[in-house]
């Protein structure tokens, strides 16, 4: 299934059912009088969070969700039935926003989360509810009220506790099949990835996290040059980045040019994602020397004056993956506490 995670959808509340005119007229029952029943509410438009979706992929075609009108009242004070609500199943991330305004209604960011997105309207009165000490037989009722009509703007940002980046071909895909189940396309061309993967991983004992791999980013990306932009609103919601640099291809030369291309599309794009714990992860070892990977690594430490955790790893030998998972998980429970 293709990967989406946009759209426009319209939704329309029932309206409520209409108020009833009716007097009561039985044989042998000598005083009558006002027993029209009131309308029933319209049905919501209701969103639900659920784990079974993980695209926006049912909204292509289908973009008109109504509920139920509710029921007229009727005679003998019978009150029209309610309508029924419509639930629209979305994947947990997803955020919703009214398609005119712009403005944020929710985020639906965990599963069986819901949020009812357009209001059924009230039903009408009867003539009963009129009926009074000086108008003993009302001949007054009110129609049903029409239920909210809306235009939404679905968003989804994947649930992920740890976001992968880099410039294309990095090794992003490579990496997340070796320390997952996921099984990411992995070639030896940039832009392998075009959307994002996810693939879980188990420490074992229980204990796991959530790797997002996202399409590699470019020098221009923040303008709408290459593919990575348009997806990098899904690590908005991961905890930690790490930022693979391809240290073994031929046409490598110059890593600290690497990190500072993807660290200004990161800043142009969203400069509170450019804050986020960053850690630096050096690919494609099994390529290189060992004196050639230590020279990279002091190099980046002194040009870029970096601090911060940096790994060596080889996505096809697994050398350094453990290290690395470890070491991220770890940091993750420090981050809970």
């Amino acid at each position: 299934m293709k990967f989406v995670d946009e759209a426009m959808i319209n939704v329309n509340a029932g309206n409520g059912g209409h108020g009833c005119l009716s007097f009561r007229r039985e044989k042998f029952v000598p005083h009558g009088g006002p027993d029209g029943g009131n309308g029933g509410k319209g049905g919501d438009v209701v969103l639900v969070a659920v784990e079974s979706r993980n695209t926006l992929a049912d909204f292509r075609y289908t973009r008109e969700f109504s509920a139920a009108n509710g029921r007229p009242g009727a005679g003998r004070n019978r009150s029209g039935a309610g309508g029924d609500d419509r639930v629209i199943a979305v994947p947990a991330g997803t955020l919703i926003f009214d398609g005119d305004t712009g403005e944020r209604l929710t985020d639906l960011a965990v599963t069986g989360q819901s949020f009812v997105v357009a209001a059924g309207g009230r039903g009408g009165s009867g003539n009963a509810r009129f009926k009074s000490s000086t108008n003993q037989a009302p001949r007054r009722t009110t129609p049903g009220v029409s239920g909210d009509r809306r235009r939404l703007r679905l968003e989804l940002q994947v649930l992920a506790d740890v976001g992968l980046l880099g410039l294309p071909n990095a090794g992003k895909s490579t990496l997340l099949s070796a320390v997952s189940a996921a099984k990411p396309r992995v070639a030896d061309y940039p832009f392998t990835t075009l959307y994002p993967e996810l693939g879980v991983v188990d420490l074992g004992s229980g204990n796991s996290f959530v790797v997002a791999d996202i399409p590699g980013l470019i020098e221009g990306a923040a303008e709408g040059v290459g593919l990575g932009v348009q997806f990098l609103k899904h690590l908005r919601r991961t905890r930690l980045l790490l930022h693979l640099v391809d240290i073994g291809s031929a046409d490598t030369s110059d890593p600290p040019a690497a990190v500072r291309t993807v660290e200004r599309e990161l800043e142009a794009f969203d400069s509170q994602l450019a804050g986020r714990p960053r850690w630096l992860v050096l690919t494609k070892l099994d390529l290189v020397e060992a004196e050639t990977a230590t020279r990279f690594c002091e190099q980046l430490q002194e040009e870029l004056g970096w601090t911060a955790p940096l790994f060596l790893v080889s996505g096809v030998s697994g050398a350094g993956c453990g290290q690395l998972t470890a070491s991220v998980w770890n940091w993750l429970n420090e981050y809970n506490e």
